[in-house]
């Protein structure tokens, strides 16, 4: 077990209901389009497959894809989706959790290396990519740029969603490295509104450092985008997505 925190039944049941943005055709059909590209004639390998939002879809397009997932509630709303046979998925965290044969992708979407709560684990993740990857074949993280331009002196909170639906912030804490994403969720309607509050922790890593955990593990860097359209990256990006290659 790593320093994940695990989700938990009732995150599990209702994160394709909060997710719904993110599992929309505009977000989804880029990132399969991207992914499925690297992939090729091979099999792909996703780590933190969590309910499937992207490792379903990219397995109907016709790319046989295995799974790694900590959270056996959330393997099991995704098994609600496919069956085994179609998707195979391994509990276990995808820092040390071995799975068998040899994959062309390896891919880790929406800022989840981050739940690795120390650089040591973050390190291992990259190893365990490099060490299931075919020669030539690449590894892939979509991962935002940790925010700390928006941080005037004195201030250790940033909001990244403030809707009629969702309050959104983070604290930071600038020497661990650790950022907690807060939320407060509105639930119900008329006079039984309800607001639910949760949070999470992560720990932020620039591109740079995640370059220098791919040459740890053997990988080179291959190229960086802004987004999954392939938007060029510059210091005003929100977010990367960067792609290793394991040489052949």
């Amino acid at each position: 077990m790593t320093n994940s925190e695990l989700w938990t039944r009732a995150t599990a049941d209702r994160y394709d209901a909060e997710e719904t943005e993110m599992s929309s055709a505009a977000v989804l059909g880029p990132t399969l389009a991207f992914l499925a590209e690297l992939a090729g004639d091979g099999r792909a390998l996703e780590f933190a497959i969590g309910t499937g939002r992207v490792g379903v879809p990219l397995r109907e397009r016709g790319v046989p894809v295995v799974g790694i997932e900590l959270s056996e509630h959330m393997a099991a709303v995704l098994r609600r989706k496919i069956d085994e046979d179609a998707l195979p998925v391994v509990i276990g965290d995808m820092a040390t959790t071995v799975v068998p044969g040899e994959f062309s992708l390896v891919y880790l979407v929406y800022n989840t290396i981050t739940n690795l709560l120390t650089q040591d684990e973050q390190v291992e993740c990259f190893r365990n990519a490099a060490r299931h990857l075919e020669p030539g074949g690449r590894f892939v993280i979509e991962l935002g740029v940790p925010p700390l331009r928006f941080l005037p002196p004195g201030q250790v909170a940033v909001p990244f969603d403030v809707s009629e639906q969702h309050l959104g912030f983070d604290t930071f804490d600038l020497v661990e490295q650790i950022l907690v994403s807060h939320h407060f969720t509105r639930d119900g309607d008329g006079d039984d509104v309800r607001y639910r509050r949760g949070n999470s922790r992560h720990r932020y890593a620039w591109p740079a450092e995640l370059d220098l955990m791919a040459r740890i593990a053997g990988l080179e860097m291959e190229r960086r985008v802004a987004d999954w359209d392939g938007a060029p990256f510059t210091q005003d990006s929100a977010k990367h997505v960067s792609v290793w290659r394991k040489p052949a």
